[in-house]
């Protein structure tokens, strides 16, 4: 159900047509919330059929003509409630750590190949937010929408430093272990 309040939240924050919604999953939110270009089309159009957006106006004729969209009293209402609602958080599954279980039974083969890789992609997506932090949260950035934005970024600031960290401790880790792990 979270899909459509990635949505209606861009939207909020500007209405914007399918493809620049798209856009700016690419840049923004889907660092932590993904979604295709048609899974956020198939969305829009439930959305706006629920009546919590609207196309907006246009100036030029229809055809070939990219939609903007804006969000109703009725999608600021649900995004409100949404927000305000108490979820439990979700179980963590992670493909690499069953997989580390599982070469404990089965060999280490092709494990710590991918220990490095997987380290690689977290240090460059570190590298990354602390990039957009410094450039897009100076220290006068400070308004409270300002302030939830970038404790949104530190989340993902600190996850990729645990994995950044968790990752170099596990390669650690395989250094030490003998040499014939390959059941």
């Amino acid at each position: 159900m979270s899909l459509p309040h990635a949505i209606l939240t861009a939207l909020l924050e500007k209405p914007s047509s399918g493809l620049e919604l798209t856009r700016r999953f690419d840049k923004s939110i889907g660092y932590f919330w993904s979604a295709t270009h048609q899974q956020i089309y198939r969305e829009l159009g439930k959305l706006e059929a629920e009546g919590y957006i609207r196309t907006l106006p246009s100036e030029q004729s229809a055809r070939g003509q990219k939609k903007s969209y804006e969000v109703l009293p009725a999608g600021r209402a649900e995004l409100a409630r949404w927000s305000a609602a108490s979820q439990a958080p979700k179980p963590l599954r992670d493909v690499l750590l069953l997989r580390l279980r599982a070469a404990a039974v089965v060999g280490t083969e092709g494990i710590e190949a991918d220990l490095r890789r997987h380290l690689e992609l977290h240090r460059r997506q570190l590298a990354e937010y602390e990039e957009i932090e410094e450039r897009d949260f100076p220290p006068d950035k400070d308004s409270p929408q300002d302030r939830l934005r970038h404790l949104v970024l530190r989340a993902g600031i600190d996850l990729e430093t645990f994995w950044t960290q968790w990752l170099a401790h596990a390669l650690e880790e395989f250094a030490e272990l003998p040499a014939d792990q390959s059941r």
